[in-house]
């Protein structure tokens, strides 16, 4: 998995009716874009997230 700052992170609900959760990459603490990543989430929260194979990380910029 690889982020940059801004990049938004999608984490997927993994019980049926558990809504999806997105935050707003704040800092990329690994080598080369890799986990951990300080993420600010909807509502204000921020964490330090080792993100699963339930997570996606979605560019701030996608390239068509």
């Amino acid at each position: 998995m690889h982020a940059t700052v801004g990049d938004q992170l999608h984490i997927h609900g993994r019980i049926v009716g558990e809504r999806d959760r997105f935050g707003e990459i704040l800092e990329v603490r690994g080598e080369s874009g890799e986990p951990p990543y300080l993420v600010r989430f909807e509502g204000g929260d921020e964490k330090l997230i080792y993100p699963g194979p339930d997570c996606v990380v979605e560019p701030r910029n996608p390239v068509d």
